[in-house]
């Protein structure tokens, strides 16, 4: 006969949710502004070469400004400070569709990287400090949820494109209804204060054990960056195959990694994360090793989802681990967010060069290599074993419970 949750159970799985909530929220953010870039780019009347740039300002903005969320949740507690840097982001969908030259646009994505990173290491150190209470796996789940966040938002960017509809319009909806969504859900997630009298984290490398852990996290998000961006073109110019294919390719990666996030959970309560890492190491570089040797699209297609299915939980993975790596989890998230914030920018670049000089069958045989990283790699992640005592994600100060 089951016992009845007492009252702490029922508030950690209502965080739980609440947290998955703002996971997809932020998710919903990036899926909107994707589907509108053509649209931003007209309007800005920038060239390719331009946009390209600018593209590059988001992971900056991220990488410079991330530091800063250690300070800001340590200045007004979690759940404040997820409040305001979560509507610091969903405000800054407006910004770079009413850019009208390329350097407001730059400007613009600037902010929106600058506000997408600090509210991402926040609530990664909510979801880490909400799954050490719960005594199980949650983080793939919460990245999962921010997959199906970033589908609905691209669907609702495709028929807004389909419609015709102004991106300032669109934006400018979107944001406020993302903001007020993403206040609601912030309601409902843990509210934990530094202990009173404790000084504010200084600006500080992260740990060396944050940025181990971050190598791990840039191999799958190299594999990652460059299947999205580059296997619809595979496909098509190394492989003859059809554009309806190509795209097809495109969206069954995303889905496949929507899907292993959502159930990897159990499979990371079941296995550990060393063992999930590494299998999913092995089950990237089979699916690598696929795309290489592929005499046909059919094929191909199913070295991607390999793919997909093998990297799907790293990241997350990679976040828990940073979250408990050391005595300030704020701050090693952010050196494993900022080193996959990198990987993600350098690896469209870097295959699409390295392409021109040889050809994308080589492209993503360097991507094969970086999968079979996550194999040797996999135990550095053996620092996510959940820890007896808590952690908070403000700082390295003591945490104590709102009353």
């Amino acid at each position: 006969m089951k016992s009845e949750p007492t009252g702490e159970q029922r508030q950690l799985r209502h965080a739980r949710i609440a947290v998955a909530a703002v996971f997809c929220v932020h998710g919903a953010v990036t899926g909107n502004f994707a589907t509108r870039v053509p649209w931003i780019q007209e309007h800005a009347g920038v060239s390719t070469g331009q946009l390209g740039l600018a593209l590059a300002f988001p992971a900056i903005g991220s990488s410079l400004l991330m530091p800063l969320s250690a300070a800001v949740t340590h200045r007004f507690g979690a759940r404040a400070a997820l409040r305001g840097l979560l509507a610091l982001w969903t405000l800054a969908l407006a910004l770079p569709a009413l850019a009208p030259n390329v350097y407001a646009l730059c400007a613009a994505l600037f902010l929106y990287g600058a506000s997408a990173g600090m509210a991402d290491v926040a609530m990664n150190a909510l979801g880490v400090e909400t799954e050490n209470r719960l005594g199980r796996s949650i983080m793939s789940g919460l990245h999962g949820m921010w997959s199906v966040g970033a589908l609905v938002g691209s669907a609702a960017g495709t028929l807004a494109a389909h419609l015709g509809t102004d991106a300032r319009l669109h934006h400018l909806v979107a944001a406020a209804v993302l903001t007020l969504l993403g206040l609601a859900a912030c309601q409902g997630v843990l509210d934990l204060r530094s202990a009173p009298g404790s000084a504010p984290p200084r600006f500080a490398l992260p740990p060396r054990s944050a940025l181990v852990i971050g190598l791990v996290g840039f191999c799958a998000v190299f594999a990652e960056g460059a299947s999205l961006d580059w296997s619809a073109v595979y496909l098509r110019d190394e492989l003859g195959g059809s554009a309806g294919a190509a795209a097809a390719c495109t969206t069954a990666f995303t889905l496949t990694m929507a899907a292993a996030r959502i159930a990897g959970d159990r499979v990371v309560d079941r296995h550990g994360a060393v063992r999930t890492v590494r299998g999913g190491g092995v089950l990237a570089t089979l699916g690598g090793l696929l795309v290489v040797v592929a005499p046909g699209p059919a094929v191909a297609m199913s070295g991607f989802a390999l793919m997909g299915l093998g990297v799907a939980v790293v990241v997350p993975l990679a976040f828990a681990a940073a979250g408990r790596s050391g005595p300030n989890p704020s701050q090693a998230i952010a050196g494993v967010a900022t080193i996959t914030y990198t990987s993600g920018l350098i690896a469209p670049s870097a295959i699409g060069s390295l392409a021109d000089v040889t050809s994308l069958v080589v492209s993503f045989g360097l991507v094969t290599v970086l999968a079979l990283g996550l194999v040797a790699g996999a135990r550095v992640l053996r620092a996510g074993a959940r820890p007896q005592e808590e952690v908070s994600p403000a700082d390295a100060a003591a945490p104590v419970r709102q009353p």
